[in-house]
């Protein structure tokens, strides 16, 4: 059984997306830890009711960027993980930390990438008037956003959406992109060429 960690920032639906798809038997992995730079994270309270092991580190409370990290770091390893789950971590991880987990941590944005990266998303891709939208699920590396993408839903963005509306039905997307992306990684059938993720039979 695979060993991941899932860092969190806020309400964790994706982690309980993650929980529920492993609970249910589709998902072939353990969350060894769940790790919020928000002590008061309701991802934490999912967590625990689950019975996983809780962790938080705030960024407040670390003399340096480094220190912050050098402590998520020692969680995930203390937790045997093989796998880095980014589900709503709202914090940008230096080239140093994701070098040491080199396509080996997994990311969900809630836009069509390469299109709007960063904070909003959805709120980027509302006001910019795109016809279509969604979520992207991709290995992180150093550049924001940027890393081999492993698979994106296509959500359509309807005349009378509002951002949050649009944010909401991308949201039920992710809760499917995730677990199956996980799913696929789990199983070893995601082969990386360069830029391009190859899925195999």
């Amino acid at each position: 059984m695979h060993k991941v960690g899932v860092l969190v920032s806020g309400r964790g639906s994706n982690l309980q997306a993650v929980m529920d798809r492993i609970a249910d038997g589709y998902l072939p992995l353990e969350i060894a830890v769940v790790i919020s730079d928000k002590a008061d994270a309701y991802a934490l309270e999912r967590a625990a009711k689950a019975g996983i092991k809780t962790v938080a580190i705030e960024r407040k409370g670390c003399a340096s960027k480094d220190e912050f990290e050098d402590k998520i770091q020692a969680a995930l390893v203390d937790a045997g993980c093989e796998l880095v789950v980014l589900a709503g971590f709202m914090r940008i991880l230096s080239g140093s930390f994701v070098n040491k987990w080199h396509h080996k941590i997994i990311n969900i944005h809630p836009a069509l990438l390469p299109s709007f990266p960063g904070l909003h998303g959805q709120r980027q891709a509302f006001e910019y008037g795109v016809k279509f939208s969604g979520c992207t699920v991709h290995f992180v590396d150093e550049g924001t956003d940027s890393g081999p993408i492993i698979l994106q839903k296509v959500v359509p963005v309807l005349d009378d959406d509002t951002e949050d509306t649009l944010a909401d039905r991308i949201l039920v997307q992710e809760h499917i992109a995730m677990p199956e992306a996980l799913k696929l990684w789990a199983e070893g059938k995601l082969q990386i060429e360069g830029r391009k993720v190859r899925i195999l039979a």
